[in-house]
């Protein structure tokens, strides 16, 4: 059971995130669900996420200020993070492209089944 994958799911909408938390957990992830940047930076080094699945609009501090902080602690810089967001900016995609992501995938844009998909790739 050692080999389950822990994705960390950083989302401030409630529902939406207790749906993906319970779509990855019938998908066979271990699914720890925070709903602020400040909440997440803490639990981090607690629970060594294998991936991080990054919501950009969250209250007080955004997902590039938790990017940033997560990519200052080198223990952590190689957590892969798929940013998962309806903010579809530019010039905040090519912030978090340069802060590591692997993807910047718009909610609207994707099933629950193709993100959890996409996962799945970035953790083979």
């Amino acid at each position: 059971m050692n080999n389950v994958k822990k994705i960390l799911v950083v989302e401030d909408e409630r529902i939406l995130g207790e749906m993906y938390r319970d779509k990855f957990s019938q998908a066979g992830f271990k699914v720890i669900l925070i709903t602020s940047a400040e909440e997440a930076i803490k639990v981090v080094p607690e629970e060594k996420p294998d991936l991080i699945l990054l919501d950009i609009l969250l209250p007080r501090e955004n997902g590039i200020v938790f990017l940033r902080k997560l990519r200052e602690n080198p223990e952590f810089s190689l957590i892969p993070v798929v940013v998962f967001s309806n903010f579809d900016d530019l010039e905040t995609k090519k912030q978090a492209y340069q802060l590591g992501v692997k993807d910047y995938l718009i909610k609207t844009g994707h099933t629950p089944q193709e993100i959890i998909e996409k996962i799945k790739d970035y953790l083979k």
